[in-house]
């Protein structure tokens, strides 16, 4: 399986692309900018782009999925309690002095549960709210890998105090969604570097007493 990640856009978030070099099949999650440089990688491994994941709406996640739709018809998944953040793009616009993006579409609402069948493998949709009502990781038991959005990191958990942010919640979410993985399982962070849930359980203060 093909797994790239591209750093994109001023607050550098992790986008993913996933590839089955079968059947050419690509799962991108959050592809908040950079469009072209997604469509090269694409591209270059031979395949084509057939969902699209947004774990979350925060423009820096979000801000590119209407275009890498456009371009490829391929339908969006994300989670319908953040389509309050989706009608706040503006304010999220003028926060980091860029242009808003173009409302993006839902294809499918990305519930807890769920699975997204592309790039050759399932993805399985777990609702983790906390940083925002409606973020999303996605589970891929086949490479034992987390694709976790702004809700874990290394070292750290995703913020809570922007607008609908829950402290207390973003704990529960990792505790009660989280934990159940294997320690190897591999954590793709929204942003900064790759870690494994067996690391952040020892080290990361957050977690501490969960």
């Amino acid at each position: 399986m093909v797994h790239e990640i591209l750093v994109v856009g001023p607050l550098q978030c992790n986008c993913s692309i996933f590839g089955d070099e079968q059947s050419g099949d690509a799962l991108v999650i959050d592809p908040g900018d950079n469009i072209p440089e997604i469509e090269r990688v694409v591209a270059r491994h031979g395949l084509q782009v057939k969902a699209i994941v947004v774990t979350h709406a925060h423009i820096d996640h979000i801000g590119g999925a209407h275009k890498l739709h456009a371009a490829t018809g391929a339908p969006v998944y994300m989670n319908e309690n953040d389509d309050k953040l989706q009608d706040m793009m503006d304010l999220q616009a003028s926060w980091l002095g860029v242009r808003t993006p173009e409302r993006t579409a839902i294809d499918s609402p990305a519930r807890d549960g769920d699975i997204v069948r592309a790039a050759g493998a399932e993805f399985h949709v777990l609702h983790t709210p906390g940083h925002t009502p409606g973020s999303i990781s996605l589970w891929l038991p086949s490479q034992k890998k987390l694709v976790a959005g702004d809700t874990l990191f290394r070292d750290s958990i995703g913020r809570t105090d922007l607008p609908f942010g829950d402290g207390e919640q973003i704990l529960r979410s990792i505790h009660d969604k989280y934990f159940e993985l294997p320690d190897e399982t591999v954590v793709v962070p929204g942003h900064g570097p790759v870690t494994t849930l067996g690391r952040e359980k020892q080290f990361n203060y957050f977690l501490q007493g969960l």
